[in-house]
């Protein structure tokens, strides 16, 4: 009843039409004639040879977001890319870093001789920094 889906292959989605739950065979265990299955909501399973050919079951497509069964998954382990980058940008040299102003930069500071020091207390500052 299985609907031509034929012998379990490790590694193909599988669709249950009387529970309307996905899975993924996981593996054989040949001593004990099972079927493991993990659901995508992680919960693994077995199923024994027998029912397997009994089950009301279809081919599935992965689901669009596999990680449903699995932990900490961080999103740079997804392979999606952020970014329009091209091969060829690799190869371009950086730009150079022209930092914004800051805010203290532009406010004056007069000495006693009233001369102003902003350049000097900036390079003091980057100096201090670096």
């Amino acid at each position: 009843m299985n609907n031509g889906v034929g012998s379990a292959r490790i590694g193909q989605w599988y669709l249950r039409w009387d529970k309307g739950e996905i899975f993924q065979v996981t593996g054989f265990d040949e001593e004990a004639g099972t079927i493991e299955i993990q659901a995508f909501d992680g919960d693994l399973d077995e199923i024994d040879e027998d029912s397997w050919r009994v089950l009301p079951l279809g081919l599935a497509v992965p689901p669009e977001d596999w990680t449903g069964p699995v932990d900490d998954v961080e999103r740079d382990d997804l392979g999606y890319s952020e970014t329009d980058m091209r091969g060829a940008d690799w190869a371009e040299p950086l730009a150079p870093y022209r930092p914004a102003r800051e805010a203290w930069e532009a406010t004056e500071t007069e000495g006693e001789d009233g001369e102003s020091h902003i350049e000097e207390i900036a390079q003091a500052v980057r100096e201090a920094v670096v």
